[in-house]
């Protein structure tokens, strides 16, 4: 089975999970608060998610909750785009 995220994604959250092995696959339902994403690199995930994807993550997302798993996390970042890439 595939990722439903795109390499990119993975970069950028394997960079915020200090304790999770390069070896080990990135599951959609990992704990990513026991894999290492403590409120400061939250902050900077949040940060290069929106460079990256070039969203502004509204403040209804920013909980826990969205962060809590990378399937979650992928989910917010998608629909943010999608909401964001629709014509106003």
């Amino acid at each position: 089975m595939t990722n439903p995220w795109d390499d990119r994604f993975e970069a950028l959250l394997r960079d915020a999970l200090r304790f999770l092995p390069r070896d080990e696959a990135l599951r959609p339902d990992l704990d990513t608060n026991a894999a290492g994403l403590d409120s400061m690199a939250m902050v900077e995930l949040l940060l290069s998610l929106e460079t990256a994807y070039d969203i502004s993550m509204p403040d209804e997302f920013l909980r826990p909750e969205t962060f809590a798993s990378p399937g979650a996390l992928w989910e917010a970042v998608c629909a943010v785009r999608a909401i964001q890439s629709e014509p106003a």
